[in-house]
């Protein structure tokens, strides 16, 4: 349970309000600045570590479950900073350096964090990694590109059998390995107990308050949806600019404690940016969810949420759909959650506009108060967000307005509005890639994200903008009419939720739009119930639609799963649909022709 430090009363919720400015270009394109006094902040993120440790050394940061999940597992800031300052002795007396950075297996976890805590302070970058790739590929492929690119001077992971296949490629030798348990079934591994030793350096610590404030602190890889994952170099300088953006966008935060329960993998920028930095910045304290939402692993994150009442809550689109079914049904799980809670945060993808409201709604009832769900949106490139809600009451949809300090540039492409942003928490390039830096970036410096996105009133910027899909997801009939496939994608789940995990919209160059369906677990692909239940749903989409670049014409079951190897599901659990649609052209070429047996409709 959360400590006595950190019980406060019920949040005050309080947001900013500014005007946002529209520049208006003869070309079309438009740039949007929220227009509020901001600069830059040459902060260190370890450097709020020591702070808190100094003004509240007994209150808990973070905590995990133990072995048996009967408990929870904690530490102090105190306990933490002292332990970090020592791994970043042990680290500084290594051959470490920006050149030579610390790679992380594992995911979550105390031993994870205090890792990364000691290599900020020694000035060493630090690169977590999607568990999927030590875990879940056969060739290890992505794991190995990291391996050549990053070259690090040390591999970390919390424990020895998980990652022993891993650990055992021709790309680990010559890397010190260090593992928080086993470290005796791995040949010339480390105890990380034994870098915990030595007293801390005060040279060392002396040094990582007056780091450059551009130090490179950590390495994060994109999901790699259209390739192999890039590495984006995050300084300090982005993560605390994007922190003190957040603080001018949320002033309440400033009074406040967070009580966190999360399962985002630090791996990602949404967890690992956005949300423990959140904590770490504002004295919170983090308990590590051991749940996901997913089937057999979400019922961990019920559990702890009948013990842990949080006051600041993330998850993406399907873990609130999880959990909407058992806040419905049990009062025990709703009383928890809603007590505390100031707001719901969701990213990651769309939130379905019922679902938004459902919960809503759920905790005012539950609550006797206003809930808000917020959002925002951004990247890794971002360290993340370019825009964020700043109200309690936006539409389902709205992903809010450009953060301080940054510039939004909409440009015509496609039918659509490309945002390209350029802002001080926008990565300078990628890591040793020269030719991909040189093609995210436009001729005025501006990231080229690859999203749409529209203003939601178009007479007044200040109501923020709408997602509006990839526009590198659209393409165009043979008619020369443009396909909305984000637009489709989520009419798509809306019509067949419950029967499909995912779908892939086809129809490049041909005469009428397909589906490429995936199944959801528990159903046969050839009972002819389901398939009925399937030509419904199909015939539920197109309702209230007309024309071949809104209407599915058929759809078709894909019989072989997507794969992680190929690169058709990527770390984050996302389908690659360009890259599906390449290696299965075939199946496309068949639903097309209307000639497939697995074909629904047409």
């Amino acid at each position: 349970m959360p400590d006595p430090a950190v019980v406060q009363p019920a949040l005050e919720l309080s947001f900013l309000d500014a005007d946002v400015s529209v520049e208006r270009r003869p070309d079309g394109a438009l740039v949007l600045r929220t227009e509020v006094p901001f600069a830059p902040t040459d902060a260190l993120l370890h450097n709020y570590l020591r702070e808190w440790a100094e003004a509240r050394p007994d209150q808990t940061f973070l905590a995990e479950r133990t072995a048996d999940g009967s408990a929870w597992r904690t530490i102090s800031y105190g306990e933490a900073h002292q332990a970090a300052t020592r791994l970043a002795t042990a680290f500084a007396a290594r051959e470490l350096g920006p050149s030579r950075p610390i790679l992380i297996l594992s995911g979550n976890s105390i031993a994870h964090q205090l890792v990364a805590l000691g290599a900020m302070m020694a000035g060493i970058p630090y690169a977590p990694l999607s568990v999927a790739y030590s875990t879940m590929s056969g060739d290890f492929g992505k794991l190995r590109a990291i391996l050549r690119s990053l070259d690090p001077g040390m591999v970390f992971a919390a424990e020895a059998a998980p990652f022993a296949r891993a650990l055992a490629i021709d790309e680990m030798k010559g890397r010190a390995i260090v593992l928080g348990e086993g470290h005796a079934e791995v040949a010339g591994a480390l105890a990380l107990q034994s870098l915990l030793v030595d007293p801390a350096d005060v040279a060392v610590s002396h040094r990582a308050r007056e780091l450059p404030s551009q130090t490179v602190a950590k390495i994060l890889f994109t999901s790699g949806s259209t390739g192999m994952p890039k590495g984006v170099p995050t300084t300090h300088r982005m993560m605390c600019t994007s922190q003190s953006q957040i603080a001018v966008m949320w002033p309440f935060l400033r009074d406040h404690t967070p009580v966190i329960l999360d399962w985002l993998p630090w791996s990602h920028v949404f967890g690992g940016s956005f949300s423990f930095n959140t904590v770490l910045r504002y004295g919170g304290t983090l308990y590590i969810d051991d749940g996901k939402p997913i089937p057999g692993e979400f019922a961990r994150t019920i559990r702890n949420l009948r013990e842990v009442r949080p006051t600041l809550y993330w998850n993406v689109p399907r873990g609130y759909e999880l959990l909407l079914a058992v806040l419905e049904s049990d009062a025990e799980v709703r009383q928890s959650f809603f007590g505390d809670l100031a707001l719901m945060f969701y990213a990651g993808a769309s939130l379905p506009a019922p679902l938004w409201r459902d919960l809503v709604t759920i905790g005012q009832r539950a609550s006797g108060r206003v809930i808000p769900m917020t959002t925002s949106w951004g990247l890794t490139e971002t360290a993340p967000s370019i825009t964020m809600i700043n109200r309690a009451v936006l539409a389902p949809g709205n992903i809010g307005i450009p953060m301080p300090g940054l510039a939004l540039k909409l440009v015509p492409h496609q039918g659509k509005l490309e945002a390209r942003v350029r802002g001080p928490n926008v990565m300078n390039g990628y890591w040793n890639a020269p030719e991909a830096t040189a093609a995210a970036f436009d001729e005025e410096g501006y990231f080229r994200t690859g999203d749409a996105v529209i203003l939601a009133d178009p007479d007044d910027a200040t109501q923020g903008v709408m997602f509006d899909g990839r526009t590198t997801e659209d393409f165009k009939l043979l008619t020369g009419t443009w396909v909305d496939a984000a637009a489709i994608r989520l009419r798509a789940h809306a019509a067949m939720a419950g029967l499909i995990n995912d779908v892939v919209v086809t129809g490049a160059d041909r005469d009428d739009v397909g589906l490429l369906l995936l199944c959801a677990a528990g159903h046969d692909p050839d009972d002819p119930a389901y398939r009925g239940r399937l030509a419904a749903a199909l015939l539920r989409l197109n309702q209230g639609v007309t024309g071949a670049s809104q209407c599915v014409a058929r759809a078709i079951i894909m019989r072989q799963p997507p794969s992680f190897d190929s690169g058709e599901i990527t770390e984050k659990g996302s389908l690659n649909a360009r890259l599906i649609r390449e290696r299965r052209a075939e199946l496309v070429e068949a639903l097309h022709r209307g000639s497939h047996p697995d074909m629904i409709g047409g």
